[in-house]
């Protein structure tokens, strides 16, 4: 693979279809969070924690005074719809870092993903994730992984209360702006083309990636493409 043809500073990852497997988060990562709303939520009766939820589920709801058990409807269905609503991020999240503390889960992550991490590490070019996930499920997975701890090899993490939807341009030029450089020199590398389109609409760099056996094929127009990130290398901004 050759090098991309201009300077990067940064390297922008998704998780999903990109450094990990999708399928692994929608048949083991939501259903374990999901069996666990309802005691989660019971666990929390009378606290301001679980006050806080209700109040940031009806505010998107247009219900403000949610009891407990309707609460945790609203969790249960928008899981299922794979509904990106911060309130539900954050409870996943919760879930799964007990999950993660008890060795029920792990990260996972593809056998190129650490290799390419050290490699742009050593070559000068930081490394940030931007998922839909919540920061702490980022790091949680990127801690727990069959190839040990991947956090010292990442600079930063970006979700959707820190940057916005990931289809929207404005997003990336949060990012941008968040780690101080200009949407040229940052490579972007993700499986979903909106998202692609959208950081090639605020200046990024591109790269998409459809790993064996993706259902979409391995051709995003617009956008180079590869099937593993073995052999993607850039050019650093210093060189």
């Amino acid at each position: 693979m050759s090098q991309e043809s201009r300077p990067v500073c940064a390297i922008v990852l998704d998780i999903e279809g990109t450094t990990g497997s999708i399928t692994y988060v929608h048949e083991v990562l939501f259903p374990y969070a999901r069996a666990r709303l309802e005691s989660w939520v019971s666990e929390r009766q009378g606290t301001q924690e679980l006050a806080e939820l209700t109040a940031s589920i009806g505010a998107q709801t247009g219900s403000p005074h949610l009891r407990p058990g309707e609460a945790v409807a609203v969790l249960k269905a928008w899981s299922d719809a794979d509904v990106k609503a911060g309130p539900l991020k954050a409870v996943q999240a919760a879930i799964w870092a007990e999950g993660y503390r008890r060795g029920d889960l792990s990260g996972h992550v593809y056998p190129d993903v650490p290799a390419a991490l050290e490699r742009w590490k050593a070559a000068g070019n930081a490394r940030y994730i931007y998922s839909s996930g919540a920061l702490q499920a980022q790091r949680d997975w990127f801690a727990h992984t069959a190839f040990g701890d991947l956090t010292p090899l990442l600079d930063g993490y970006f979700d959707l209360t820190t940057a916005g939807g990931k289809r929207e341009p404005a997003s990336y030029r949060t990012i941008a702006r968040a780690i101080s450089l200009p949407g040229g020199r940052i490579l972007f590398a993700s499986d979903v083309a909106e998202e692609l389109d959208a950081a090639a609409e605020a200046g990024w760099q591109t790269l998409a990636v459809r790993r064996p056996h993706d259902p979409r094929g391995d051709a995003v127009p617009g956008h180079r493409c590869v099937s593993t990130l073995d052999g993607v290398d850039v050019l650093p901004a210093s060189a």
